[in-house]
This record gives C-alpha cells, structure tokens and sequence, in this order.
C-alpha cells in the first residue's frame, strides 16, 4: 500500500495523543486498521470481514 490516508476513528477523541485506531483503504477491494500508537502493525482484511470485526467489538460480542 503506497502512501495511504489514515481516518482516525470517531471514538478517538479530538487530541494528538496516540491512543486512537485509524483506518485506511486501497482500491474499493481492501481495508487497513491500525492503532496509532503501533502504526507499523497494520491489520489488511477486505471491507466484509474488517466490518464484521469491528460490529461484534462495538456490540461487546468480542
């Protein structure tokens, strides 16, 4: 992945501080999460999957 735009996450809060997850994307077919304070340990996954994850951990299911 070249150069990616990372969105911080909503939950994060508005500070600079490095305990926020952010996402980015490359082409419509893959998604990238990370957290801010590891920004080299990058989780690549397609939208599906990634989007599941991400429902059950804010559902506490995970």
């Amino acid at each position: 992945m070249r150069h990616p735009v990372w969105q911080r996450s909503s939950f994060s809060g508005g500070g600079e501080g490095n305990d926020c997850v952010e996402l980015a994307f490359s082409a419509p077919t893959m998604l990238h999460l990370r957290e801010s304070d590891a920004p080299t340990a990058v989780l690549t996954a397609p939208p599906t999957p990634l989007g599941d994850l991400l429902r059950a951990i804010r559902d506490g299911l995970l």
